[in-house]
């Protein structure tokens, strides 16, 4: 007997105009075999997990099989990259369609690395497991932290080899999203759409991801405000948690607010805002603390698109545009100094707790210290282990902070409860996700990624099982270098 997989598919991104996408099905596979598959969000999709571990359920995680009302279509879009505008595309991905979920959410199910398509370039448009796994693991920890984030359904072996510097194991990953619309996605119907088209894409993006747009007077810089608001949230949330995305191109920048396209990406060890992971980034582009500027710059990028919306007049359409693009410095500052205080323990405002917090920065990086273990330090008053924590200068920063502290009606032992869920004992720390990534790779061994993600999944439990995941690596002569996986 058939078991109901679930599949609840629609498909509003189809009915848009046809130059913004191209129909087409994914390549089929040799021999897919599941890898992982993530239970709990496949059962809050609607989605039957024993179903989708069949035979059949795993053909159309592999692309072999096209689930009912699913109209698979690869998106068209643009982006600047490292700062120069390229015609880009799902060079390796499809959109299956949108599952409405049994509560009415909508969520698009995109398959990536499932073959060529008329944006692949020279690519083969196919993906490497240990790639799609590691975007497994990083956008589910990130999820657990509380950061918007596209998540992972399942990452399934093809039975074929993909030629990088070396044959890698092929695998193809379900990416589950609020939508795959990014600023680029407006940078190429602007640049080659018309101006109907760009008005039917902003309409679609509010319907999509700000319903409540009937009661503003101009629905287009509402538009253009909150998805400044929701990237402004974004990008404090990874900062308070050392996250650097790697490759802030705009194409990879979701209008609704989510992290996406993982690739270079990696969570900084010992806090310095140059760090850079990413082997592609020689000049910094996109270091950890670069990371709000691109943010900015990105942004109006995209209120540049939305300039013949904003008003009949140039002029004014300008004007507006850059109002509300210098809007994003004061928002980004005000959620990162809310998240910082929390961080320290802090409830209420005072002028001087940026340069209290400012000064605790420096210190660490003077001394190289770990960003999330300082934190977590701080927070159960541990300042005894590290390096930074026996210098004169922190002495006295700890005596300000503790004065600080005093100065606010709450407690000392709300402070700690503030602390304990704005710092997370455990990020996904570099050399963990590597071992856990050759492990699966190399030896079929998941049994270590599982673990990872399971410890990772309650990031503020502040239990003891995740004590020895917060250790640091042993000192290396080569710094860390993360690879796009394309």
């Amino acid at each position: 007997m058939t078991i109901e997989t679930g599949w609840n598919l629609d498909n509003s991104y189809a009915h848009l105009p046809k130059t913004f996408f191209t129909s087409m099905k994914p390549t089929p596979v040799r021999s897919p075999k599941l890898s992982i598959l993530n239970h709990l969000l496949a059962t809050s999709l609607g989605l039957n997990v024993e179903a989708l571990q069949s035979e059949d359920g795993v053909a159309v995680l592999a692309g072999n099989r096209i689930p009912e009302g699913a109209l698979p279509l690869a998106q068209a879009y643009a982006g600047h990259q490292f700062g120069h505008l390229a015609l880009l595309g799902d060079g390796r991905a499809l959109l299956l369609g949108e599952q409405i979920t049994p509560h009415g959410a909508r969520f698009d199910i995109q398959l990536k690395g499932s073959g060529r398509t008329p944006y692949s370039r020279r690519g083969d448009g196919r993906a490497a497991l240990g790639p799609m796994l590691r975007e497994y693991i990083i956008s589910e920890a990130m999820h657990a932290l509380g950061i918007a984030t596209t998540r992972s359904l399942a990452v399934v072996t093809t039975g074929e080899s993909v030629i990088r510097e070396a044959d890698q194991p092929g695998a193809i990953m379900t990416r589950v999203a609020a939508s795959h619309l990014r600023v680029g996605t407006f940078e190429y119907v602007s640049k080659w759409g018309t101006a109907p088209d760009l008005r039917t894409l902003a309409d679609y993006t509010l319907q999509r991801h700000f319903p409540d747009v009937d009661a503003v007077p101009n629905r287009y810089l509402f538009l253009l405000q909150e998805v400044i608001k929701r990237q402004a949230v974004l990008i404090a949330k990874w900062q308070l948690v050392g996250f650097i995305h790697g490759v802030m191109n705009t194409d990879n920048m979701a209008l609704s607010g989510e992290t996406i396209d993982y690739g270079p990406c990696a969570f900084m060890d010992a806090y310095d805002p140059a760090t850079v992971f990413s082997s592609i980034d020689l000049q910094g582009r996109y270091a950890y603390g670069n990371q709000p500027y691109i943010a900015g710059w990105n942004l109006a990028r995209f209120a540049e698109t939305l300039l013949p919306l904003l008003h009949d007049d140039a002029e004014q359409a300008v004007k507006l545009a850059q109002d509300a693009i210098s809007d994003f410095n004061e928002l980004f500052r005000c959620n990162w100094l809310a998240g910082m205080r929390a961080k320290l323990g802090i409830f209420n405002e005072e002028i001087q707790d940026e340069s209290l917090i400012e000064s605790l920065l420096n210190m660490m990086q003077k001394y190289r210290a770990d960003y999330t273990n300082t934190f977590r330090a701080l927070t159960f008053d541990t300042t005894e282990d590290a390096v930074l924590f026996g210098t004169t200068e922190f002495a006295q920063w700890y005596e300000l902070w503790q004065a600080r502290l005093g100065r606010q009606q709450e407690p000392k032992a709300f402070s700690q409860q503030l602390m304990r869920s704005a710092n997370p004992a455990i990020i996904p720390r570099n050399h963990r996700v590597e071992a856990a990534l050759e492990a699966a790779v190399k030896q079929g061994d998941y049994s270590v990624m599982e673990r990872l993600l399971d410890v990772l999944s309650s990031p503020y439990a502040h239990s003891p099982e995740q004590a020895e995941y917060s250790t640091l690596p042993a000192l290396s002569s080569r710094p860390y270098r993360t690879f796009c996986g394309t």
